[in-house]
């Protein structure tokens, strides 16, 4: 049994994880770069070990230093959380090599969720749906333009090798096709050193719609209902909520089933995440595993009243799931906010710094899992996200408005944050009606709106997020009058 559990994380889930260790008498191990001296992660774990420099590649990246650490410290096991090494099948192959229990599902299958055209193929043969296109890679603008006009235009040329919007075109007749497919190939070959081509039918007004899934040692599979993600930024969630407002009980049913068959036909052990896209007319696409726990599995522990970090360590141990599909109801609905530091008028440029002050919100139905306190740093070396805010409710609405109340208390001062945004997103009717895209800021023009709100703020200011803002006037002015081109500048260094 595991007793001994080291964190090759940082931050928030760092904190996540200790809190369910102490619950269960587990020791636990932190670790930390030279950035993350302060962190409270550090603090709360029964030891803690100094792993390297700032950057990622020096300490949270390092495997041979965590395996060392592991070893030093007497850790029987590790858990990953998400990002770094959570979804690294070479990590994981160490740690399986060096007889240390990895909280998570195994190097083969990692690999395989990790290898988009080798997964997708194995779906098609589990008859788990996939988005229309190419079952492998096209030879040339030939046989593209055939699978095209198959699955009808308009389409996606994808470059297996692509990364940050290149080797990507939209296309809408044959003559189009043509011409990109050698503008996505040499794109490719330009910044890849090699190409290769898939076609993909392109999906208008799509939901991202997430299942939680749970598989056992000994064959047990579950899935734990469903999230919706599709409010998103440069395809990166923003705000989940549970249930989605499109999927009743048949819905969730029958994609929970396709659920529990992807997840054996990958051979996947612990917990992961199938995602899908849903069409408008409500198909649903398979598009990948996840394999590690997500960001956002709070909301589920709020619905199902489960703690998800415990039942990777209980399945670790060997532990069958200790119950069975029928046994899981839903309870009420929860939504979680990504508090990121990050300036929504700069192209979501990261913002870093000193937060000298802080105020987390709380109250009935208020969950927040953050690693802020007054005089800690968001450090420019990680992710923007400082802070996970939740709320549950008996009804959408309750939750809602609990989380319109949440994020005026929350106060954070020193860096720019997403709280005003959110604000403004859950405030407008067509998130209230569900009416949710994975383009829903563009289509809603939420930027706009939120240009309002905060010039409507500055006659009352009465909510602290959005006083907080805008406390010069004229600083706000100089934002949204430089938008265009900072919003370029920034764009160009995230590139």
């Amino acid at each position: 049994m595991i007793e001994k559990v080291l964190i090759a994380n940082r931050g928030e889930i760092a904190l996540r994880v200790i809190k369910t260790c102490k619950a269960l008498g587990i020791k636990t191990v932190a670790v930390y770069s030279d950035e993350d001296v302060n962190s409270l992660h550090v603090k709360q774990a029964t030891e803690s070990y100094h792993i390297g420099e700032g950057a990622p590649a020096k300490s949270y990246l390092n495997q041979e230093k965590i395996l060392e650490t592991i070893l030093s410290s007497g850790a029987d096991a590790v858990h990953p959380g998400y990002g770094f090494l959570s979804e690294n099948p070479d990590f994981t192959r160490l740690c399986e090599k060096n007889k240390i229990n990895f909280i998570g599902t195994t190097a083969d299958s990692m690999e395989l969720c990790g290898d988009k055209m080798r997964c997708k193929a194995v779906m098609l043969k589990a008859k788990v749906p996939t988005v229309p296109g190419s079952p492998g890679l096209v030879k040339d603008a030939d046989e593209a333009q055939k699978i095209a006009n198959e699955i009808k235009y308009p389409v996606l040329l994808k470059s297996v090798y692509g990364g940050g919007g290149r080797g990507i075109r939209l296309v809408t007749s044959d003559k189009k096709l043509k011409e990109n497919y050698e503008s996505a190939t040499g794109e490719s070959m330009a910044a890849f050193g090699k190409s290769a081509i898939l076609v993909e039918k392109f999906l208008e007004k799509i939901r991202h719609i997430e299942y939680q899934m749970a598989r056992d040692t000994h064959g047990n599979t579950v899935h734990i209902f469903e999230r919706e993600c599709s409010i998103q930024r440069r395809n990166q969630k923003l705000i989940e909520q549970t249930p989605s407002p499109v999927v009743d009980q048949e819905t969730r049913d029958r994609i929970g089933e396709l659920v529990v068959k992807a997840a054996k036909a990958v051979d996947y052990t612990n917990l992961g995440t199938a995602e899908f896209l849903r069409t408008d007319d409500g198909d649903f696409y398979f598009i990948e595993i996840n394999a590690r726990l997500q960001v956002e599995h709070p909301i589920t522990e709020l619905v199902s009243g489960l703690d998800l970090v415990k039942l990777q360590i209980d399945i670790a141990n060997g532990e069958e799931i200790p119950f069975k599909q029928k046994d899981l109801k839903m309870n009420g609905y929860a939504i979680e906010c990504r508090i990121n530091a990050e300036d929504t008028f700069l192209d979501f440029a990261p913002s870093t710094g000193p937060v000298s002050d802080v105020t987390i919100p709380s109250g009935p139905g208020v969950r927040c899992d953050s690693y802020l306190y007054s005089g800690c740093t968001v450090s420019s070396f990680y992710d923007s996200l400082m802070a996970k805010l939740c709320t549950w409710g008996q009804t959408f609405d309750e939750a809602r408005l609990r989380m319109l109340n949440a994020l005026g208390d929350f106060y954070i001062q020193g860096v720019e944050t997403s709280i005003p945004l959110y604000k403004t997103i859950l405030k407008t009717e067509e998130y209230k009606k569900g009416d949710l895209s994975t383009d829903f800021l563009k289509r809603y023009g939420i930027l706009d709106r939120l240009t309002a709100d905060i010039k409507a703020d500055k006659e009352t200011n009465k909510d602290a997020a959005l006083a907080a803002a805008v406390i010069h006037s004229e600083y706000f002015k100089s934002r949204v009058k430089s938008t265009t081109e900072n919003s370029t500048r920034w764009k160009s260094q995230l590139d």
